[in-house]
């Protein structure tokens, strides 16, 4: 990349997050100033002590001095205190407002995106790659600038007590910039390349942490763990490549001001021989020597900190730059009550090779009833998902309440529509922020009422806390039944106008089977309703059902109908599904 284009990328990231902290970097700039002030002063101070001392000075001035240089020690150690604690401020609140950009931003993206992350390269991006920029939105201005104007100062005083050792000192920090700009540009690729290493890394745990159940029975945890030395391994390569890039860096500038530094005090040594320096002056050039040490190593540490935030903003560029294949509709309105839903000639594929679904032609009444059936893999749960818009048809229109999809806002779209599938996530909270998801606006009345409407009332009276028992992470410590009915109640709460049941109670025992079949019927009731299941006991509440077969449909109509015509697919089912239970 261009030079200027980084630059101008670096500054539209820091303009956009520090807009909101500039008055604390204001105060980060007035500190700085004070600090540079203070270290510029203070060896001024200590050379004119060792002149008057050396020269039998007055003891009043001498204590006067020897006072003021530990008042400004310890003043420059305060100052230090103070930007430390605003700069991390600074730190965090950027940050912070960049995580959550990139969390809002991840849950725009539709699921094809996530499909193809894995969460631990995920948390990655929006953690690791942002905790590395937390020192460039802290201090990278305010120190690369600061610690210029400091070099200059300290360079103009070194002219001023002897041009030819400002001369020499100017060559060495000229050299060691040019050789540290040069070095950071070489060096970048490599940090890119540790950062996609470390997103690789935490990817695979992410995966393989939340297969360990299958891990554990199958024996497969010598091969877990022989992946993962394979995955550290090369994580190490690179980051070994990309560290000794720093180190070189590191070792580049301290050499050249080792060699300054012993051409300094040649220098001093030979004007002091010669009568033209007192010992004063040449203790000011060594602190001075000293001090443009310190400036050029916090530039050096800026530079070296940006080759990863380089590596880091273009990662996360990357990310927010990835658009969504799934965008949001001008805003047409949905009709209020039970939704009509049709789908006219719909084919999807997750890839366009491989459809899933071909030319599907389907429609429901507003208020009944529809059970999908058809073997796995026949495209049942990807019609559900086309309903919610986590994906969008390759072809024809998938239509609610007489509405194209397309063209309505997608939060208004999940608004009206509920879905409980056999996977139900419960968050590690209370009972009452599970079934609200956080809403603090609805009432205790309302939860209590709509868990007596499912028959979970006298599980909610023994529960040790009531409504605010913390549930564990996952949902363990309730059986599969409860979570079934709970995801029911957080879906009653919402009062959609179409509820999904995607294999809800697939794999319940018959007991807990019954318990929430009758939570179901009740979360049924006056609303348009898709069921899609495997056993077709399941299905009692459908008016019609629809039979998919590799992706089309084989057959369509009322299920009285359809289960009293022996010649049906839907019979024949049912004759299979009878014998099975018999046998």
């Amino acid at each position: 990349m261009h030079p200027f284009q980084a630059l101008n990328r670096y500054w539209r990231l820091l303009a956009h997050y520090l807009r909101p902290q500039r008055s604390r970097m204001g105060l980060l700039g007035v500190i700085l100033c004070g600090t540079i002030c203070v270290q510029v002063i203070t060896p001024l101070v200590a050379s004119h002590f060792i002149d008057q001392a050396t020269s039998s000075g007055d003891l009043r001035d001498l204590t006067a001095l020897a006072l003021l240089t530990m008042g400004l020690a310890l003043a420059g150690q305060g100052l230090a205190v103070v930007e430390t604690y605003v700069a991390e401020n600074v730190s965090w609140a950027a940050t912070n407002a960049l995580r959550a950009d990139l969390v809002a931003h991840l849950l725009r993206l539709d699921a094809t995106f996530h499909t193809a992350h894995t969460p631990g390269e995920l948390i990655e991006r929006v953690d690791g790659d942002v905790a590395t920029l937390a020192r460039f939105f802290s201090r990278f201005v305010v120190y690369v600038l600061g610690n210029g104007v400091l070099l200059v100062g300290v360079i103009g005083l070194l002219y001023h007590v002897d041009w030819r050792v400002g001369l020499g000192m100017s060559a060495f920090v000229v050299l060691a910039l040019t050789a540290m700009l040069r070095i950071r540009a070489v060096a970048t690729p490599s940090w890119a390349a540790e950062r996609q290493a470390s997103a690789d890394f935490y990817g695979f745990l992410g995966e393989y942490l939340a297969g360990l159940q299958d891990i554990r029975s199958s024996g497969a945890g010598a091969f877990v763990l022989r992946r993962c030395a394979e995955v550290m391994r090369s994580w190490l390569a690179v980051t070994r490549k990309a560290q000794m890039w720093g180190y070189s860096m590191s070792a580049t500038s301290l050499g050249l001001f080792a060699l300054g530094t012993a051409v300094a005090f040649a220098l001093s040594a030979m004007q002091f021989k010669a009568g033209t320096l007192t010992i004063g002056t040449v203790y000011l050039i060594f602190q001075c020597t000293e001090m443009l040490r310190q400036p050029t190593e916090q530039i050096r540490n800026e530079v070296q900190d940006l080759q990863q935030a380089d590596a880091s903003i273009a990662r996360i560029e990357a990310l927010l730059g990835t658009a969504p294949r799934v965008v949001d509709g001008p805003g047409v309105a949905l009709p209020p009550g039970p939704l009509a839903v049709e789908l006219d000639g719909v084919s999807f594929g997750y890839a366009e090779e491989t459809p899933v679904l071909r030319n599907v032609n389907v429609s429901l009444s507003p208020g009944r009833v529809l059970g999908v059936v058809g073997r796995t893999g026949s495209g049942k749960t990807t019609l559900t998902r086309l309903l919610l818009r986590f994906y969008d048809p390759l072809a024809g229109v998938v239509r609610l309440g007489g509405v194209d999809l397309r063209e309505v806002r997608i939060a208004a779209v999940r608004a009206r529509i509920g879905l409980v599938s056999q996977e139900v996530h419960l968050f590690h909270a209370s009972v009452r922020d599970n079934l609200t998801l956080f809403d603090d606006d609805v009432p205790d009345e309302q939860i209590s009422a709509a868990l007596d409407t499912l028959g979970l009332t006298s599980w909610l009276r023994e529960l040790p806390s009531g409504l605010d028992t913390q549930l564990l992470p996952g949902g363990d410590g309730l059986s599969a039944g409860q979570a079934q009915v709970l995801a029911c109640a957080r879906i009653l709460l919402r009062n959609p106008d179409l509820v999904i049941l995607d294999e809800a109670s697939s794999r319940l025992d018959p007991a807990t089977d019954r318990l929430v079949q009758t939570a179901l019927g009740r979360l049924l009731e006056g609303r348009t309703g898709i069921i899609v299941a495997h056993r077709l006991d399941t299905i009692a509440y459908a008016d019609d059902i629809l039979v998919l077969e590799d992706g089309q449909v084989r057959e369509h109509g009322p299920r009285l109908a359809l289960a009293a015509d022996p010649t049906s697919r839907f019979a024949g089912l049912l004759r299979v599904e009878t014998s099975e239970v018999s046998i």
